[in-house]
């Protein structure tokens, strides 16, 4: 892909002919994400369900410290969002498919959730490459609406840890499916809205693509 961005001065545009592995956020994703799996084998294997909560806040933890990083040190690259959105999904299956084994009634609202999180919401978030985006982070250049239903800071926080203070408080596999169901819906909608506004080749700037 040809570089055409180069008259567009909008922070989250792409702006890089090529793009880098070797940065400091992307060694925090990779720490972070080896860490999680690395608890999470380790509660398989003890059958603890404190090590599962482990490799999960390490994930919790080191997701907000990759994209901190990337941000401070101004080093944020497509490679490394893609990158972290993959360790994403690993980390989040290790978690919910262990949780899921040992708390059978929990099983229908996981299913739902994992279908959601690792189909839907990951075809929308590694959408943003048809754009000259840095990450989805910038997708409110693209559409503010589909931006603010699913990497806002309350949808993030909503999609990354709501099931989970839901399934743990509550105990309650009714209102843990609800909840998994709500964000199903919401993310249809986002990709029903998708749909309507198309997906263009990455070229040019993002801004005024749509309303």
């Amino acid at each position: 892909m040809k570089n055409q961005t180069s008259t567009c001065d909008h922070h989250g545009c792409w702006h890089e002919p090529t793009d880098k592995w070797l940065t400091w956020a992307n060694l925090i994703t990779a720490v972070r994400t080896a860490g999680c799996v690395v608890l999470t084998m380790l509660a398989i294997a003890q059958n603890s369900t404190t090590l599962l909560f482990a490799g999960l806040l390490v994930y919790w933890v080191g997701d907000m410290a990759d994209g901190m990083v990337a941000r401070l040190l101004h080093r944020e690259t497509r490679i490394g969002g893609i990158f972290d959105i993959l360790c994403d999904r690993l980390c989040v299956a290790l978690f919910y498919l262990t949780y899921a084994s040992w708390h059978h009634a929990m099983l229908i609202p996981i299913a739902i959730f994992m279908v959601q999180f690792m189909v839907l919401d990951n075809f929308l978030t590694l959408s943003f490459q048809r754009w000259p985006l840095k990450s989805p982070n910038y997708f409110y250049l693209v559409d503010k609406m589909i931006y603010k239903w699913n990497w806002s800071k309350p949808a993030k926080a909503l999609n990354s840890s709501a099931l989970v203070l839901v399934m743990v408080i509550t105990g309650s596999p009714i209102a843990a499916g609800i909840l998994a169901a709500a964000i199903f819906v919401l993310k249809v909608m986002s990709l029903r809205r998708l749909q309507q506004i198309g997906m263009p080749e990455a070229t040019g700037c993002t801004v005024g693509a749509t309303d």
